[in-house]
């Protein structure tokens, strides 16, 4: 993925455009990383998203609604402040860098103008959004303060003058105009690939340009530098010089390129990739659509799997006690089972007793419950009499009985404690939504897994996504749990008595409701909603799973079982695929 330089010219191509646009009107920070502008301008408004997440930094327009925290952070505030009520006079990209500086005009208590630039940073872990007043070229406040302990060369504070990002001695590609001054910048990098070159010598140049340019020439970008002729320095120049010549026109082509075989999207690009000839071309209207096509997704797994992590870390660790408590239940219940054969010594002790004689510390008897009368060797104490030794037997025998019940309580109670975490996890990897989290850490601080938080405003009223809504092939409604709540909601308070009831067998997953409505089912929706119960589970991406299904009055909830947790009977057993596959022809209804 390269949000190159390339990338940020044709979007600051594509904002510029609609500069006219520009009048802000709120300003929002749905994340810790992330602002969102809205701007008003002939009757249209936009969104413009600004992202100094550490693994998808970006600036685009956008369409998604994000919740907001109640209360706004002190940057968004700050934001606010100087600049709502401006306008975007103009859109930079300074030497070609990953960085784009809006600079917004407002007007002071004294209605003079005055000009602030908003400048976001798109480098990895360094991604930053930076407010700078123009007068004085300080930092009014930054995203992420950057001290001393965090960086010994850049510091990003409020009132330190602000400098551009370390260039790493690279060059601005579209400054480098003839052979030979790009042969002579490249010879500097001789020792290395040609792709590495190409990208440790020029700003704005990505690995996946890099590829490109080499592909272009027909040169092998794994290739040394040193090992090029003449001729092949020539082609590199030529397709390095189509690239520069892409941008300087703006003939750009935002495209998304999809790995049809696995599908799943490989990599985005403003140039046509004819290296990524494997890949299906997803051509976009704008760089600012492409950029929301691909990260959407991307962006929005990669917050949950943040914010779902102390979550999932609390879960796991307390799966790993129970699982060495399981294992150690086991070994106990091996010792537990010899308690017959202490009754037996205990018997054929007592018949002996006359043959004990004092300080014997072992005695050979027949064994009268054999069927070949074979002799046995009893251990004794020394210390104790014949009868007392017969009776240390008896108390073993005893204790072990008892054990045998007491461990199989503890091995069906942890046993079920294990599938109800089992079946959380399960339920974390399904989340869709920070309101889906939020469900399930409540139910954990109802149960006493989890405390509750806090210090922190946890917002009551967060949209809750619901259970999923499918149709079937042939048009049968089906309903998916994402989480025990939802589980319990769709099986226990929304199926009728005759819909179908589905889960997949032995395994953590979702219950999956396909409603009848009175008609008889197809053999199609039965599939298509097992399926769905082997996607939505352990088993996802699985094939041939068995998912169990039974009419919903055979399902019952055990008085003071944990939410989501069901027994069931009267069921059959379908063998289906868990892949996206299998359920590729299902309409998602929500």
């Amino acid at each position: 993925m390269a949000l190159d330089g390339l990338v940020v010219s044709a979007l600051v191509y594509d904002l510029n455009k609609l500069l006219t646009f520009n009048r802000i009107e709120k300003i929002y920070q749905p994340e810790v990383d992330e602002i969102i502008i809205h701007l008003r301008g002939q009757g249209k408004n936009l969104k413009l998203l600004l992202s100094a997440n550490s693994n998808y930094p970006r600036i685009h327009f956008t369409n998604t609604n994000k919740e907001n925290p109640a209360t706004p952070p002190n940057f968004c505030m700050l934001l606010r402040k100087y600049l709502q009520g401006g306008k975007i006079v103009a859109i930079q990209q300074p030497d070609f860098e990953r960085v784009v500086k809006l600079t917004i005009e407002t007007l002071d208590e004294l209605n003079m103008v005055k000009s602030r630039e908003l400048i976001i940073e798109m480098m990895g872990r360094h991604s930053n959004i930076i407010l700078i007043d123009c007068e004085d070229n300080k930092i009014l406040d930054s995203i992420k303060r950057v001290s001393l302990d965090v960086s010994r060369y850049r510091q990003v504070l409020p009132g330190l003058q602000y400098a551009m990002p370390p260039s790493q001695n690279k060059y601005n590609p579209l400054t480098v105009n003839s052979f030979q001054d790009f042969q002579t910048l490249l010879n500097h990098f001789s020792s290395l690939s040609v792709e590495k070159a190409i990208y440790n010598c020029f700003t704005g140049i990505s690995p996946l340009i890099a590829k490109e340019i080499a592909f272009i020439a027909n040169v092998d970008n794994d290739g040394l530098i040193s090992n090029l002729s003449d001729l092949e320095f020539i082609e590199l120049f030529n397709g390095f010089s189509f690239i520069t010549a892409t941008v300087k026109n703006h003939n750009y082509v935002p495209s998304i390129f999809i790995d049809t075989n696995r599908n799943q999207y490989v990599d985005f690009s403003v140039v046509d990739l004819k290296h990524l000839s494997f890949c299906t071309h997803e051509a976009a209207s704008s760089t600012s659509e492409m950029l929301e096509t691909f990260y959407i997704h991307r962006d929005s797994k990669e917050r949950i799997k943040q914010k779902s992590y102390d979550m999932r870390k609390a879960i796991t660790i307390k799966l790993e006690r129970l699982y060495n408590k399981l294992q150690n239940l086991h070994q106990d219940l091996k010792k537990a089972e010899k308690a017959d054969s202490y009754k037996l010594k205990g018997e054929l002790l007592t018949a002996n007793l006359y043959q004990i004689q004092k300080g014997m510390d072992t005695i050979e008897v027949i064994n009268y419950y054999d069927e070949a009368q074979q002799a046995i060797k009893l251990q004794l104490d020394k210390r104790l009499t014949p009868s007392q030794n017969a009776q240390a037997y008896y108390k073993k025998y005893n204790k072990s009985k008892t054990a045998l019940l007491e461990i199989d309580k503890q091995l069906e109670k942890t046993q079920t404690e294990i599938n109800y975490l089992e079946q959380i996890i399960v339920n974390i990897d399904q989340s869709t939504y920070l309101s889906d989290l939020e469900e399930i850490h409540s139910e954990l601080v109802e149960i006493g897994y989890l405390k509750k938080r806090y210090g922190k405003k946890v917002v009551a009223n967060f949209k809750k996504s619901g259970h999923l809504k499918y149709k079937s092939s042939d048009g049968f409604e089906i309903l998916v749990g994402k989480n025990n709540k939802q589980n319990d909601e769709i099986t226990l308070k929304i199926a009728d008595k005759e819909d179908l009831w589905f889960h997949v067998k032995d395994m953590p997953g979702s219950h999956v409701i396909l409603k009848g409505n009175n008609q008889k089912y197809s053999q199609r929706a039965i599939e298509e909603a097992a399926s769905l119960a082997a996607y939505y589970s352990k088993a996802k991406n699985a094939t041939k799973v068995a998912v169990d299904y039974t009419q919903k009055k055979n399902v019952r909830k055990p008085k003071g079982a944990k939410p989501g947790m069901v027994i069931y009977d009267y069921y059959t057993t379908i063998l289906v695929d868990g892949n996206e596959k299998a359920i590729c022809n299902l309409y998602q209804m929500s």
